[in-house]
């Protein structure tokens, strides 16, 4: 194990949302040195509350960081920067990476817990919604605009976003904002009694937050108080494919269940390494990354320990 310096850990961690911080935990408690660069600008900054992960339902995203970061800092051989990775270059065993304030940091292993970033949707409006009474993830919120009348915002996956939040109301309707549907899926939703506006979205109104309805080009105005929306995403960083690390059609680490990329050293968890967007799916990700990631040290120290007799 190396002692924790001033440049140079066992394992860089970029990232420092719940998978990144998971990872840490695990790898401190295994008196690994971490260094986690952290932007602390997390995606889900935007919410209220955080839904969905065991004995933490409800806490907001910034109590939720702020515990992590106290239990955390129990094992002095993890320590936090506040800043951006800008480029990395190395190999397993001895990568380099420089921030935006130009300091340069090593280490012996690599874990990206860079997430996702929401891309602009140019809906007038939504920025005073998102994260307040418009949302992108049922299972995360839908509990909380159960039984309103919910907007779904037609994208990537309208019908399965359409089914998956009827479970929560029954009064929902599709807005394809001007972008036309398949007919297979208009005749579904009729079928249903789902209705259907095809005008583009001229703005979405709200008081404090709170959705009150949606105007369309057409001049009509739709009562809704809920919107439930897939975001266009674009990857939190572009470093692992300048690595070599692949990537899907979405821009995201292809890795194992362990999180292990197809870079010798080089790890991946949490959002941008998968497309299941939750805290829980997260932490448990950065968990087994960290197990994966010091398994391979207690590998290495296992052989060397003959070695050196």
């Amino acid at each position: 194990m190396l002692n924790p310096s001033l440049n140079s850990a066992d394992v860089i961690i970029i990232g420092g949302g719940p998978a990144g911080m998971s990872a840490a935990l695990v790898l401190g408690r295994a008196r690994r040195s971490v260094l986690v660069i952290d932007e602390a600008l997390p995606r889900h900054r935007v919410t209220r509350e955080s839904h969905g992960f065991l004995t933490r339902d409800g806490v907001s995203p910034s109590e939720l960081r702020k515990v992590a970061r106290e239990q955390i800092a129990a094992y002095p051989s993890v320590r936090f920067i506040q800043t951006a990775a800008a480029s990395i270059e190395g190999s397993d065993g001895a990568f380099r990476v420089t921030t935006s304030d130009g300091e340069t940091h090593t280490g012996r292993k690599l874990l990206f817990a860079t997430g996702m970033k929401d891309l602009p949707m140019n809906l007038k409006g939504l920025e005073h919604v998102y994260g307040k009474s418009a949302y992108v993830c049922p299972y995360c919120d839908g509990w909380e605009m159960r039984d309103r009348p919910i907007a779904v915002i037609a994208g990537d996956h309208t019908m399965h976003l359409t089914r998956t939040v009827s479970g929560w109301s029954n009064d929902v309707a599709v807005f394809t904002d001007g972008n036309p549907r398949p007919e297979e899926e208009m005749t579904e939703f009729r079928r249903r009694g789902i209705s259907v506006y095809d005008a583009p979205i001229r703005e979405i109104f709200s008081e404090a937050g709170e959705t009150v309805a949606i105007m369309l080009e057409d001049g009509s105005e739709i009562p809704r108080t809920a919107i439930f929306f897939a975001p266009k995403l674009a990857p939190g960083s572009d470093l692992p494919a300048t690595l070599g690390c692949a990537v899907n059609e979405f821009g995201t680490m292809i890795v194992d269940e362990m999180g292990r990329s197809d870079v010798p050293g080089v790890f991946g968890a949490g959002d941008g390494a998968s497309q299941k967007y939750q805290v829980a799916a997260a932490v448990a990700a950065g968990s087994m990354a960290g197990v994966a990631i010091n398994t391979e040290f207690l590998e290495l120290d296992w052989e060397k320990r003959v070695q050196d007799r």
